[in-house]
């Protein structure tokens, strides 16, 4: 009878497994590739209370992290390891892009996204562990991004982390994928609190005191369009490829960026906040004139306006991180750091501009490498030790959340209603 009760619980978690992160059933190899193995060895089966015990003791002083993110249109999957009073390791990164699925659309689309997710989350699981050399019977804990972003996207990896967790015990972290974002500096540089973050990407911009790694206070941010928005959009106008953020850059390059004069918004005005819906608006009536006056737009024509839609980002976030810097500093950190990340960081417009208005202001900067200025599942699991380390857990019953301020105290800048503030 013991026997058989335990195969039922097994089976029960397999399905768990199986059943949140696909919606159907995999085959045994893929569970046993997953470190899962022994939920098919009835005799060796552990109560779970007693995984979750021996996994959240005290004595734990190197904690290895298995994290998931889908919050967009990346699939990805991490493991981190970290010891105490060492740096991180970044023992693999899976990242499964959706360009090409999206690329007809001019856009994401939110259920193609989804149900991509579904459909390669496991696989990057399966790809991140191997790469690591580790199962998750190896694992200390689920870091799962958990919100804000599409919520198709983001239900796809909660219910993938939820089923792995019911499958083998493994704790449940829910991680805010700005916050992921937000803590990539001390992932890559190790820098301490608190320091000044902008985190500037497709979906937001924001700059950030970072306190700890759930305790962030908003200087300002985007009262409409963020900027990697702003890219894409110029890049639809303009008929080029999306992502738009790169395409721009990449057509900036051969470009006048003084040929044709874009506004600033929100330089006459005192503080951090920043607007970038204008700018779209004023490049589509500067290409409907030039297309008025000559019949269409010869490429340098584009060029230009992608030299100069850039170079009044470019004015504008610099301005603003200066003001920005001078708030910070009113905190009296030891070590002044302003740290940027987000894909709209892997500009190197951007990224040049920023260096130069810190070292106007004597304050370091820094950037985390390229492959982690876009959506990936290492900063997910490290932002993830970072709260299981202080103690957080989530229970199966974690939900996934379109919208998720970082800063909780402040405001709401955008999007306030049933959904909640959006920033």
């Amino acid at each position: 009878m013991t026997v058989t009760r335990d195969r039922v619980r097994v089976e029960s978690c397999a399905t768990n497994l199986v059943e949140a992160a696909r919606g159907r059933v995999i085959n045994k190899y893929n569970v046993w590739r997953l470190g899962l193995e022994d939920c098919l060895r009835p005799r060796r089966v552990i109560p779970r209370c007693a995984i979750m015990m021996q996994r959240i003791g005290p004595m734990v002083q190197t904690l290895t992290v298995l994290g998931l993110e889908s919050s967009c249109d990346d699939s990805a999957a991490a493991v981190v390891r970290q010891s105490d009073g060492e740096p991180v390791q970044i023992l693999s990164s899976i990242v499964y892009g959706q360009t090409e699925l999206h690329s007809a659309f001019g856009g994401v689309v939110p259920e193609i996204a989804a149900r991509a997710h579904a459909e390669k989350l496991d696989t990057c699981v399966i790809q991140a562990l191997e790469t690591a050399g580790l199962s998750l019977q190896d694992m200390d804990a689920i870091a799962v991004t958990a919100g804000p972003g599409l919520i198709g996207g983001v239900m796809s990896g909660v219910m993938c982390a939820k089923g792995i967790s019911a499958a083998t015990g493994l704790p449940l972290v829910g991680v805010n994928h700005l916050a992921g974002h937000a803590l990539t500096p001390r992932l890559t540089d190790g820098i301490a609190y608190p320091y000044l973050m902008l985190l500037v990407s497709g979906g937001h911009c924001q700059y950030l005191v970072a306190h700890g790694p759930e305790d962030f206070t908003r200087l300002g941010g985007t009262i409409d369009d963020a900027p990697g928005e702003a890219f894409d959009k110029t890049a639809r106008l303009l008929g080029l490829p999306q992502p738009g953020g790169p395409s721009v850059e990449a057509e900036a390059r051969s470009g006048d960026p003084k040929r044709f004069r874009f506004p600033r918004p929100l330089l006459d005005r005192p503080g951090c906040d920043l607007s970038f819906s204008g700018l779209k608006t004023a490049l589509l009536r500067m290409r409907d004139q030039i297309v008025a006056e000559k019949g269409g737009l010869t490429r340098q024509d584009r060029a230009d306006l992608c030299a100069g839609f850039q170079q009044a980002v470019v004015d504008t976030l610099a301005e603003k991180t200066g003001r920005a810097i001078d708030l910070y500093l009113e905190y009296d950190p030891a070590h002044p750091v302003i740290a940027v990340a987000g894909g709209v960081a892997a500009n190197s417009a951007i990224r040049d501009a920023l260096e130069t208005v810190c070292s106007e202001k004597g304050t370091r900067f820094t950037a985390p490498p390229l492959a982690l200025c876009t959506d990936n599942a290492a900063m997910i699991a490290y932002a993830g030790l970072e709260r299981f380390r202080n103690g957080a857990r989530d229970g199966l019953d974690l939900t996934a959340r379109p919208r998720w301020p970082l800063d909780q105290t402040s405001p709401a800048m955008l999007g306030s209603g049933k959904k909640g503030a959006k920033a």
